[in-house]
């Protein structure tokens, strides 16, 4: 049992940590709030429900272990966060244009407040249906199809725009 559950894991290690830095904005933090998901997970892994994909219940605890996070850092002043546009975390494009375009699109993403980000990347990237991200980020379904709207929304209005925004 614990094999597999391990071996389930390894295999989610990767969209969880896309997962993770779309929360943090920030690969070192993404890393280390992976590393913390994976301890918790294989630590309470007698709590799991079989019945639940494996994976919405790891996204949950990295979700959740990234609220409590934001919440002391309410706490802690002075803690900031590298914006996702200096990252290079996710650029694999091969032409100078690719990246240009790929560049801008990630510069317009990280403007987007973080739950629509949230909400944007576990439906269009992961692959989540609404229910299932509603479930996974405990929101209601008609607040993941609000926010969805919104950011594809905002996201074509800043694609349309020329790139200083003056008209």
């Amino acid at each position: 049992m614990l094999t597999d559950f391990k071996s389930d894991m390894i295999a989610v290690l990767p969209r969880l940590r896309r997962f993770a830095q779309t929360l943090t904005r920030s690969v070192p933090e993404a890393d280390d709030l992976v590393q913390e998901a994976c301890l918790r997970a294989l630590s309470r892994a007698h709590l799991w429900d079989q019945g639940q994909p494996f994976d919405r219940w790891l996204f949950r605890i990295t979700r959740n272990l990234w609220i409590s996070e934001l919440r002391k850092n309410k706490v802690r002043l002075g803690e900031g966060h590298i914006p996702a546009e200096e990252s290079a975390e996710l650029v694999t494009m091969e032409t100078g244009e690719s990246r240009v375009a790929f560049s801008q699109l990630q510069g317009r993403i990280a403007t987007l407040p973080s739950e629509l980000t949230t909400v944007l990347l576990v439906v269009s990237v992961e692959g989540y249906s609404y229910a299932e991200a509603a479930e996974l980020l405990d929101i209601p379904i008609g607040t993941v199809m609000s926010r969805i709207h919104r950011a594809r929304k905002t996201l074509a209005q800043k694609i349309a725009e020329p790139e200083g925004g003056v008209l």
